[in-house]
């Protein structure tokens, strides 16, 4: 019965994670969707340039 019990709090954790990091994943998406693509750009080019990547 302990064995149930252990497994059953593990899979309702593992689906709060799936959950929380598809709510995440649907809010960025959204938020994105919404920017101005010229601010997209901006910070895209930007952190090309942060990581070292060159771009021109």
């Amino acid at each position: 019965m302990n064995a149930m019990t252990q497994s059953a709090a593990k899979t309702s954790t593992g689906l709060l994670s799936v959950i929380f990091v598809a709510l995440v994943g649907a809010t960025l998406l959204f938020v994105a969707g919404h920017a101005q693509s010229a601010a997209l750009h901006d910070a895209a080019h930007d952190m090309r340039h942060a990581t070292g990547f060159p771009c021109h």
